[in-house]
């Protein structure tokens, strides 16, 4: 088998079935199998869902919330795959994406993992998808501001080449790769895990890659909210992520204390107002009465996606149009415009989306 994909879900529903639903789209010419791993979610209605819509999907139901690196690693131990795929719930994928990357990965030579353009519900580019190593120093620095060694920048959005940290949302490489470096290391309950396994991998000696020519759409922050339980775990993640890897060095030592001591005293993101909407512009090749009583604004149809407005919010039927249609389409007319964008999963009767990358999305099913 080419490719396994591993999706671990908590509580994160009707985004799981957008997910499932894109990626059954773009395996369709792979030899690939769907493994999801629910962390018992307490709403019982994702495994259900599963059960019902994907059969052909292999589904783990635990009986507890293993958090995020010892979940996916009962995912992987149930992968026959050559390439694992580590993907977010809260992602849709194009109908290329796999194929793309695949491609790619299949030419090099020494590869570890690869990476891909993450975009938010609104079409902006998430600097995260490329990343330098978080040394001490350079957290420092981005904790006061400056973001500039943080983040990758000798790559552009749409750039293919070799960079460091990669996201845990979208993580491709060789199942034997993943298994020579011990996985995802089961100490981080959840954030740091994609740090972490990056920089292992980088220093077993394999090249890490961003293949900018696809774009993935990742809802952030849909399994937590930005909240102080959030602040904790995060900085505590990267306090373990120092002590693994620079725990014999005094003086980095004291930076790490450094860091996470003004780190712990930041306050969480607060959500940003949700920008004004103006009208509501439907895409689909047909006409649904119970959407649109759903709707508070005026609402206009249009059948083609080559048509702007500033200020609207889309509703796109991505089962008229496909999921790299959509994902284009919100890619290219993206805050610039002002626009909202919501995903209409017409089958199902539900439409969802995002206007920040702080908080939950929108879901509103009919």
């Amino acid at each position: 088998m080419k490719l396994s994909i591993i999706i671990l879900n908590y509580n994160v529903r009707y985004f799981l079935e957008l997910c499932l639903r894109s990626v059954e789209a773009a395996i369709t010419d792979i030899e690939a199998e769907i493994i999801v791993v629910d962390n018992n979610s307490p709403d019982n209605s994702c495994c259900t869902m599963v059960k019902e819509l994907f059969p052909n999907v292999k589904l783990i139901e635990n009986k507890e919330n293993y958090g995020f690196s010892k979940g996916n690693n009962i995912g992987v131990a149930r992968a026959k795959g050559e390439y694992l795929c580590i993907l977010n719930p809260d992602t849709v994928v194009a109908e290329d994406t796999f194929t793309k990357i695949i491609a790619f990965a299949d030419q090099q030579t020494n590869l570890g993992i690869v990476g891909c353009q993450l975009i938010d519900g609104r079409g902006k580019f998430l600097p995260e998808s490329k990343r330098h190593i978080p040394t001490p120093k350079v957290a420092l620095q981005k904790l006061i501001g400056n973001s500039k060694k943080y983040y990758d920048n000798n790559l552009a959005p749409n750039d293919i080449g070799k960079t460091e940290i990669l996201v845990g949302a979208f993580m491709l490489l060789k199942q034997d790769v993943y298994k020579e470096v011990k996985g995802l290391d089961e100490d981080y309950f959840m954030y740091g895990e994609d740090v972490d396994l990056s920089y292992k991998v980088l220093k077993a000696g394999y090249d890490n890659y961003y293949y900018g020519k696809t774009s993935v759409i990742h809802y952030k922050g849909e399994s937590t909210l930005k909240d102080k339980v959030y602040a904790k775990r995060f900085y505590g993640a990267m306090g373990i992520f120092y002590k693994k890897h620079y725990k014999k060095n005094i003086l980095i030592s004291a930076m790490v204390k450094i860091v996470l001591s003004i780190a712990a005293k930041r306050k969480p993101l607060a959500k940003l107002e949700a920008p004004s909407v103006k009208e509501t512009i439907v895409i689909s090749e047909t006409k649904e009465e119970r959407l649109i009583n759903k709707i508070q604004n005026s609402v206009s149809f249009q059948t083609h996606l080559d048509t702007i407005s500033d200020g609207a919010q889309f509703i796109l039927d991505v089962e008229s149009f496909g999921y790299k249609a959509a994902i284009d389409f919100i890619k290219t007319y993206n805050t610039t415009k002002q626009n909202t964008y919501r995903i209409w999963v017409k089958s199902s009767n539900f439409i969802l989306g995002s206007d920040s990358s702080v908080g939950r999305g929108e879901v509103v099913s009919f």
